[in-house]
């Protein structure tokens, strides 16, 4: 994850009894050299801010009044909450309490706590306390620094992902709770410093510049400090949630084909997705089109052509949203000419903007084989989930990278080899344990710390959006050969076999009515859907045809139609 913006507290944290520390400011304009933007967020109100600081331009933006004022250097701003009632400030002044009231803001001494709560509650306002040291600040509900911080982020099209923030006091908590990482000052509240990511020791503000100074110089966010944002993918027999950060790290997810891996991977995606992680997932078979569903996710491809890079940067400027890019109806060749020019795009946009913070390729053996893996990928930066039934063919500087191996059943000795390569020389042999998973589990392999050193194996977690069942794939891209359906008689083979659907439609209407009895009896049909396909509802759509078979046309007619229901197809099906 990119470093890209800044956030700061101003009292207390790179400022002392009101003044901003001299080299603090000379901190700041370095670190906004290297293109970090720094966005101050204090409690203070505006105009006071303006005359203790002085000029704000050594800030990108400001977020004032707890969050509840926002400025940017140009002199635009405004207010995004309610103003004090007339009411309230009128009874505070009847019962003789001292305050001063910003735009939104009321302050007064902390002491005063007591009595402002009181009247309060007496008139039923909508208002909260905060503590701030020896200050109290009363805000309308739901006003923070880390709203108003999010509301900048916005404007300027910036990701909280991107963000640290550093604080020293009781209403930094939120601040630091929202960033990525939430850095605290050693000579600020014990609380925050416990709460924190990380804690910068010293005694002032003044001791923060050799913080600054090198973070001016990272090109991603600390990889110590990944354990506070995780995501879960199942549940353990002794239910244990296994979990981890995949911020920054590279993430492998491998098994046999039918096995899970992408269901899993779209798991994942979801988690990111729902979290606001801007994600790019390059779907070459139409596996993950059905995440359109969610909030700010766009599908683009599938029946139609994939998008040009021009117009998917546009979109992946957006910081909270995603993209899946549909290939499946694109030709082999296509689709490693496509993503000989996406990959480097995206790995320049990262570099730039941070952005996207996670690209996912399933069937990544297919296009991360060659010599060019450099030009591809940028392995610097990381952030990369790869989705494969072939682990063994992925480079080894790739294998080098990997931090996170998730594996559904895994039976090909090869690729479990491949896999022990990935976590370690001292691997134990997983064979029997990675080829016992079932459909609907994995296992997160020992090597990250997560894993507790140990293979955890578990059950998936439920999705929120369906995994669509290779919908154009299995349409009209062969099978594996020896995987074709083989229409017989007395063992023999006979007409056409059905190495795609389409292809097992059409034959049907070429075969005997004494073949397609014999097949129907034995359920062949249904058998052969659930072993090549792994498409357990659409098995059992095929087990009731032929159970209930009568004649040729009307099995011919319900297989075509359970086909056409279950991937959607407009068309009618060629019989």
């Amino acid at each position: 994850m990119k470093f890209g913006v800044l956030a700061l507290d101003y009292d207390g944290t790179i400022a002392r009894d009101g003044v901003l520390d001299p080299n603090v400011r000379n901190s700041l304009t370095e670190i906004r050299a290297h293109g970090i933007r720094v966005i101050l967020v204090t409690g203070r109100i505006l105009s006071d801010l303006e005359r203790a600081a002085g000029d704000l331009r050594f800030a990108d933006a400001v977020v004032a009044e707890n969050g509840a004022v926002i400025a940017f250097p140009n002199g635009h701003s405004w207010v995004v909450a309610q103003p004090p009632p007339a009411e309230f400030l009128d009874e505070l002044r009847h019962r003789a309490i001292g305050f001063t009231a910003g735009q939104c803001i009321v302050e007064a001494d902390a002491t005063l706590a007591p009595q402002i709560l009181s009247v309060i509650r007496e008139r039923e306002l909508p208002l909260t306390l905060l503590f701030n040291r020896g200050r109290l600040m009363v805000l309308p509900q739901a006003v923070s620094k880390s709203t108003g911080l999010r509301i900048v982020l916005t404007a300027l099209r910036l990701s909280i992902h991107n963000t640290v923030a550093i604080g020293d006091a009781e209403n930094d908590n939120d601040l630091l709770a929202v960033s990525e990482i939430g850095v605290a000052v050693g000579w600020g509240s014990r609380f925050l410093q416990q709460a924190a990511d990380e804690v910068v020791p010293g005694t002032g503000p003044s001791d923060l510049c050799p913080y600054l100074r090198q973070a001016a110089s990272w090109m991603r966010l600390p990889p110590d400090h990944t354990r506070r944002h995780q995501i879960a993918v199942g549940v353990t027999d002794r239910g244990e949630r296994p979990e981890f950060a995949i911020r920054d790290q590279n993430v492998l997810i491998t098994g046999d084909p039918g096995s899970g891996k992408s269901w899993l991977s779209g798991l994942v995606c979801e988690q990111l997705m729902l979290r606001d992680y801007c994600t790019c997932v390059i779907d070459p078979e139409g596996d993950y089109e059905q995440l359109e569903s969610l909030p700010r996710v766009v599908a683009w491809g599938g029946q139609d052509l994939p998008p040009s890079l021009p117009d998917l940067v546009r979109v992946l400027r957006h910081p909270d949203m995603s993209v899946v890019v549909n290939l499946s109806r694109v030709t082999f060749t296509e689709k490693i000419a496509y993503l000989n020019s996406l990959l480097p795009v995206l790995a320049s946009l990262r570099r730039d903007t941070g952005l996207p913070h996670r690209i996912v390729i399933d069937e990544a053996h297919y296009f991360l084989h060659g010599a060019n893996i450099g030009e591809l990928l940028d392995l610097t930066l990381g952030a990369y989930t790869l989705v494969t039934y072939r682990p063994s063919e992925l480079p080894r500087d790739i294998g080098k990278v990997i931090e996170i191996v998730v594996a559904t059943r895994t039976t090909d000795s090869r690729e479990v080899d491949a896999l022990k390569a990935i976590s370690g020389k001292g691997a134990p042999d997983w064979s029997s344990t990675l080829a016992a998973l079932q459909v609907g589990e994995g296992a997160l392999l020992p090597g990250p710390q997560e894993s507790s050193g140990r293979l955890q194996r578990f059950s998936f977690l439920p999705r929120l959006t369906a995994q669509v069942r290779h919908r154009s794939k299995y349409l009209d891209v062969p099978v594996q050969s020896g995987r074709e359906f083989i229409f017989t008689l007395d063992g023999k083979p006979i007409g056409r076999p059905g190495r795609t659907l389409q292809e097992f439609v059409s034959s049907l209407g070429n075969i005997s009515s004494e073949v397609i009895a014999g097949h129907a009896r034995r359920g062949d049909f249904s058998r052969w859907i659930a072993d090549v396909f792994r498409d357990l509802p659409l098995a059992a759509d095929f087990r009731k045809a032929e159970q209930g078979y009568c004649d040729d046309k009307q099995l011919r007619d319900e297989l075509a139609r359970a086909i056409r229901e279950r991937y959607d197809v407009e068309t009618d099906l060629e019989l």
